[in-house]
């Protein structure tokens, strides 16, 4: 009789069903270790640019604020010279401010236009300005013959308006440079646009130095001649018109023979002033 075994059933490979063990254990780190290697470069890639992106935002970020910076300066002149078409106000210089910041005394007495002599007004715009009537805001003239002075290396005249040295008087610094021209060419147009001539030359007679801690006609008139704006001679008119270039080594009071000579040129001036000054009679 034969014995019939029964069939042996292969056995189950439990390696193949869940896997080997240390196969698996061994694949399985050796992901891992990828995967965290692949992690490392990739989060250190984002980390780098984030880096990068954030040192650009600041860049940009200080930008924007350098350029609103520079929007609300240049809007603070456009506004005041609005401001400062009303009679009732008062404006002051740069130079004025200057003065009370360090605690120096500051002489200003302002008096409207009419409180100030003909003779003074027509003289320093003779001496100053003689086309003041007739441009708007710059003699393109002679600052065209001065930038042409400039670059054949000779010396130059001055080529200021009164509306420019009245943007520069309210609103810039003293000191000359190329970028203060660049500025006050600009606002001197602004300022002959919104003001009127008669105002512009107020505004002016009243913020200038004329000694120093001295502004404004009426002050310079009680301090060099004992006597009100409304009551100088041509003469004195004259020597305070030609003290305005540079009121800190000329002494109308005490004037020398080439600042006599100079007072007596612009008093003549001032007698045929004729349809020069007729913007503000």
């Amino acid at each position: 009789m034969t014995v019939k075994r029964p069939a042996v059933k292969p056995a189950l490979d439990c390696g193949a069903i869940i896997g080997n063990p240390l196969h698996a254990d061994t694949t399985w780190w050796r992901n891992h270790r990828d995967g965290s290697v692949a992690q490392t470069r990739k989060t250190g890639r984002k980390k780098t640019g984030g880096r990068k992106k954030t040192g650009k935002s600041a860049i940009s970020r200080w930008f924007r604020r350098a350029v609103l910076v520079l929007f609300v300066l240049a809007l603070i002149p456009l506004a005041l010279t609005l401001v400062y078409r009303l009679p009732s106000v008062h404006p002051v210089s740069t130079l004025m401010l200057k003065n009370w910041v360090v605690r120096d005394g500051v002489d200003r007495r302002w008096v409207s236009i009419e409180e100030i002599s003909p003779q003074l007004v027509y003289a320093v715009m003779m001496s100053e300005d003689a086309k003041f009537c007739a441009h708007s805001g710059i003699d393109w003239g002679a600052l065209n013959a001065v930038i042409e002075d400039a670059l054949e290396g000779e010396p130059t005249r001055g080529a200021s308006t009164i509306p420019m040295q009245t943007a520069k008087n309210l609103y810039l610094w003293q000191n000359r440079s190329f970028v203060r021209k660049m500025i006050e060419v600009p606002l001197a147009l602004y300022i002959d646009a919104v003001l009127p001539k008669k105002r512009i030359l107020e505004i002016y007679l009243n913020i200038a130095e004329w000694a120093p801690g001295v502004y404004g006609a009426e002050a310079a008139a009680r301090r060099h001649f004992n006597r009100s704006a409304a009551r100088l001679t041509l003469n004195q008119a004259a020597l305070l018109a030609v003290t305005l270039p540079n009121p800190t080594l000329r002494n109308p009071a005490a004037p020398s023979r080439g600042l006599r000579r100079l007072a007596g040129k612009v008093a003549g001036r001032a007698r045929q002033a004729g349809a020069y000054v007729g913007c503000v009679r």
